[in-house]
């Protein structure tokens, strides 16, 4: 097999991770103590420029339902926190380490503890599967790719940039953006098998995405090819697939 320096370089630079629950091979270009080290700084960025709610009943209520799920992780070496942010946005994310960060928005949208749950598994599984990390190597990758194409098509200097730019486009709709609609389905399964072990309903995963699909229905969405999230319906349809499974695993 012939290797290209691009090829070569990502090798010498990068290497392998796996997924929990799907067991997918990555490939990962960020080290574990750089990427804590990003969600450490990154949670005190969001800290110091949110308006922290001062509902204590409902941040008591999102810090025990992710401290339930954060104790069948696996992960022992998070600090885990759970902080509710006063935003109307429909929005939430987990920073590597176990910075947890709810809006009040997206709360709006869920009608029990198994849906927050829903939402919580989603988003703990995002920093699980590291595909923050993953993304960011993606990108690096591309990036390295672009450069040494230009070289290799001996295209001018001056039109090296522009060249860079189109490939930039290219490889955000041929690769990040479908990797990005990979890390959201993975997210789905992950989570809702961690909300499952953690003693939620499954089920309750349905109902919560169909929410957010009414929700986002009189809303003007990119085509799905086009969009980092998967299609609701396809979104959906997986989840709904993959429930049956969970009988047939232990807690």
């Amino acid at each position: 097999m012939k290797f290209t320096p691009f090829v070569l370089t990502a090798l010498l630079l990068g290497g392998c991770a796996t997924t929990p629950v799907t067991n997918r091979t990555q490939f990962m270009m960020i080290s574990p103590n750089e990427e804590m080290a990003m969600g450490v700084s990154e949670a005190q960025k969001v800290v110091q420029t949110s308006k922290i709610s001062t509902d204590k009943a409902l941040q008591e209520r999102v810090r025990r339902i992710g401290q339930k799920i954060a104790a069948v992780s696996g992960r022992n070496d998070f600090e885990w926190e759970f902080t509710v942010i006063d935003d109307a946005t429909p929005n939430a994310f987990c920073l590597p380490g176990g910075k947890v960060f709810f809006y009040t928005g997206i709360l709006k949208i869920t009608d029990n503890d198994d849906q927050i749950a829903t939402v919580m598994g989603h988003e703990i599984a995002h920093a699980l599967a590291r595909h923050g990390a993953e993304r960011m190597s993606m990108q690096n990758m591309s990036n390295m790719g672009a450069q040494v194409l230009a070289t290799a098509l001996n295209i001018p200097s001056q039109y090296q940039g522009l060249y860079s730019q189109a490939y930039g486009i290219t490889s955000q709709v041929g690769l990040i953006l479908p990797y990005s609609r990979k890390f959201e389905n993975e997210a789905d399964q992950i989570g809702v098998y961690l909300m499952w072990k953690a003693g939620y309903n499954p089920s309750q995963a349905l109902k919560f995405w169909e929410n957010m699909a009414r929700m986002s229905e009189s809303s003007q969405k990119p085509p799905a090819f086009l969009s980092t999230h998967p299609a609701d319906e396809e979104r959906i349809r997986k989840i709904r697939d993959y429930i049956p499974h969970l009988t047939s695993s232990s807690r």
